[in-house]
């Protein structure tokens, strides 16, 4: 069979080469510099040990934490009293050799400890650097990296679960068990192609692309809700002067965090402020309403406005229910036309005079003043950016918007498969859609990663991490 594996050598690019670099002994602070009563300084690579021993005198033995001083070997001068933990490869972080010296927090105290170390043959850590060689070395794979900094960033607690998920494995399994019964096709397949003169017994192949078709279909309709819960939703909240969007902010927030007055443009500017509505982190803008102005300083509000209208994932449109639409209402309607949108009819405490039966949206009334409609409100809004999907704790959940290109590139490569299949082409038109929709799916775990794709996902971590 040696034609065969040539062939899935020479076509399913092999896991990315550690570079030389990656094999140096590195070294980051791994705490917010003077942000903490703790720093940490953290090495990794076969020199860290000894690099540490000439700094600290304690004896350092394997997952033990010893105390002691960090001491400048060239002056003898006590730099900080310290807690030093060593951790011998393979069973750490990065599976290389890490110490960690936990010292105090201030500036002044953790940079000298970096310095030193830096000065002793460590080198400074690029940005993620901890965590791609947690990768390289075969600890995580791709997806489970990307994961941590989920973990770091997670705005909310269903956002931290989903990303501990990701750490633990939760995508990379499917994408694994699709690789793998997609490899096994193109093995078949491929045997058929290198030894047409052998006996090459029958194996069905169309049920295994429709099984695997039906996953990536299942992972592929569920991620735009896993991506809300990652990243969260910017939202406009928009209308014309005086409609209560600022009283609406205040109670979404459940504070007095924007000005209100009876004065109808009180808001000059956009004020921004993060709300947590059933796991979904909402940035909410409150934004100066939208007018013809001669007024130089309200016209620049009202250009921000409009600036955060197209930037907005989501526009919460307030009405006033208690007057009838006005021109600047019909104006702001099809401004946000191409949007998804929610109506919060507002001032719903007052006669309804507002026709808002005809709009093409989701309508929910509401009362900033009384609060009345405020949960049917935040449910409204929940449901519009999850498009009405309900996310259960048990089914893998795609977060990354990476992923999800993978993986719509991946099924547009098996649909091609799929097609020559039904249609008997030659088996080489179906190895080749079927090649590409592995290393499709080889990018999220990692399996047919390139250094720039490596170079784009690290760069986004904090040096340390």
């Amino acid at each position: 069979m040696s034609g065969l594996c040539s062939c899935l050598a020479e076509d399913i690019p092999k896991m990315y080469h550690k570079p030389a670099m990656y094999q140096d002994t590195i070294a980051a602070v791994s705490t917010p510099v003077g942000e903490g009563g703790i720093g940490i300084v953290r090495l990794s690579g076969k020199e860290s040990l000894p690099i540490v021993r000439r700094l600290f005198p304690g004896k350092l033995e394997n997952r033990r934490l010893v105390y002691g001083h960090i001491t400048d070997p060239d002056t003898g001068e006590t730099v900080d009293e310290v807690l030093v933990a060593f951790m011998q490869a393979p069973h750490t972080y990065t599976r290389e050799n890490i110490v960690e010296i936990d010292c105090h927090g201030g500036p002044v105290a953790v940079q000298r400890i970096l310095e030193l170390v830096l000065r002793c043959g460590a080198r400074p850590a690029n940005p993620g650097e901890f965590t791609l060689r947690a990768f390289l070395n075969g600890r995580i794979d791709l997806s489970q990296a990307e994961s941590v900094l989920d973990v770091i960033k997670a705005k909310t607690q269903a956002s931290l679960r989903l990303a501990v998920q990701g750490l633990g494995g939760k995508l990379s399994e499917p994408v694994r068990e699709l690789r793998g019964s997609l490899m096994d096709v193109l093995a078949y397949l491929t045997a058929r192609i290198d030894f047409p003169e052998d006996e090459v017994g029958e194996q069905d192949v169309t049920g295994p692309l429709e099984r695997a078709q039906a996953t990536l279909q299942e992972l592929i309709d569920n991620a735009d809700a896993g991506i809300v819960y990652r990243q969260g939703v910017r939202t406009a909240l928009v209308g014309r002067p005086n409609v209560g969007k600022s009283s609406l902010l205040n109670r979404l927030l459940r504070q007095s965090r924007a000005i209100v007055t009876s004065v109808p443009g009180t808001t000059r500017d956009t004020l921004e402020e993060v709300v947590n509505l059933k796991g979904v982190p909402f940035l909410l803008i409150d934004t100066a309403g939208i007018i013809e102005s001669r007024d130089e300083v309200e016209a620049l509000a009202v250009e921000r406005s409009r600036k955060a209208i197209e930037q907005a994932d989501f526009v919460l449109l307030v009405i006033d229910a208690g007057e009838s639409l006005t021109a600047a209402d019909r104006e702001l309607i099809e401004l946000v036309a191409d949007k998804t949108v929610l109506v919060a009819a507002n001032k719903c405490d007052l006669p309804p005079r507002a026709e808002v039966n005809g709009l093409p949206w989701l309508r929910v009334s509401t009362s900033a003043l009384t609060g009345e409609g405020l949960a049917e409100l935040e449910n409204g809004m929940v449901n519009s950016v999850l498009g009405g999907r309900v996310v259960t704790s048990d089914a893998p959940l795609v977060t990354n918007p990476r992923h999800k290109e993978a993986l719509a590139r991946a099924k547009k490569y098996l649909d091609s498969a799929r097609t020559a299949v039904a249609e008997n082409m030659p088996d080489d038109f179906v190895t080749i859609d079927l090649t590409a929709s592995l290393n499709a799916l080889g990018e999220i775990t990692g399996e047919t990663v390139t250094e720039e794709l490596l170079d784009t996902i690290f760069s986004r971590f904090c040096i340390g991490k």
